[in-house]
């Protein structure tokens, strides 16, 4: 028997990347999982490989009626909610001088407003001693180059599991955030300035990093997996970094 046997997850972002790991190891784990992203090529091609215990939901979280309509979905199924992974968010380089509101809107309305939105939504549906883990990063705690604006949203990812710990607390409800370091991901290949840096720019992320590479989507996974189950049943509020002691050494 999994972890999470019998339960049922929300994996937002899920049609690739780290998000698609971590479905992939909730549902091996003994999940039904539900997973969302803007696209649907992507969505169905990642429940082809989780298998028939995911259940693919064209979704965009900073929109608020697509939001009603993926839990409507996870309320007709019957059986609530135990464990939602708020992984969808956007990343893009700006330096200062060059913010735009677009970029700023962008990012916020994904990333800090999407995943408010995720979990508020989700209360009605939350099964007593549910877990939630919001996607941070290590660029929270850093002040990387053109990468202020994106920092800035992480940092509120941090904030919001600190509060909502506290206010979710008498429903047993265990609040978390995941902060990765550089992973190897589509994403991360994307902002690149160019397809054909793209090596040297991962390889240059590498070197930054302790133990000398970049982080395995199913690396990340695995720490998802221990805060939805009951192995961290004491641990909430919490930012745990899978970063290979970037921002630990």
């Amino acid at each position: 028997m999994g972890l999470l046997e019998g339960r049922t997850a929300l994996v937002t972002g899920g049609g690739t990347g780290i998000g698609l790991a971590s479905a992939v190891r909730l549902a091996a784990e003994g999940a039904h999982v539900f997973i969302t992203g803007r696209r649907e090529t992507e969505l169905d091609a990642a429940a082809e490989v989780i298998g028939p215990a995911a259940t693919p939901v064209v979704s965009d979280i900073s929109n608020l009626a697509d939001l009603d309509r993926l839990y409507e979905t996870i309320r007709d199924r019957g059986h609530g909610l135990d464990v939602l992974f708020a992984n969808a968010s956007v990343a893009e380089f700006a330096p200062l001088a060059q913010i735009t509101e677009e970029h700023f809107d962008a990012l916020f309305d994904i990333n800090v407003r999407g995943t408010l939105f995720t979990v508020q939504k989700a209360l009605p549906l939350f099964n007593d001693g549910a877990s939630v883990i919001l996607n941070g990063s290590t660029n929270a705690d850093v002040g990387a180059e053109a990468f202020g604006v994106y920092a800035a949203t992480k940092a509120a990812t941090r904030s919001f599991s600190r509060t909502w710990a506290n206010e979710l607390r008498e429903r047993g409800i265990r609040v978390n955030t995941i902060s990765p370091g550089p992973t190897d991901t589509p994403g991360l290949s994307g902002l690149a300035p160019a397809q054909e840096q793209v090596t040297g720019f991962k390889r240059q992320l590498a070197t930054n990093v302790p133990l000398g590479r970049l982080g395995r989507p199913e690396e990340i996974a695995a720490a998802v997996a221990f805060l939805a189950s009951e192995q961290s049943s004491f641990v909430t509020g919490s930012n745990l970094y899978v970063d290979g002691g970037l921002n630990q050494i």
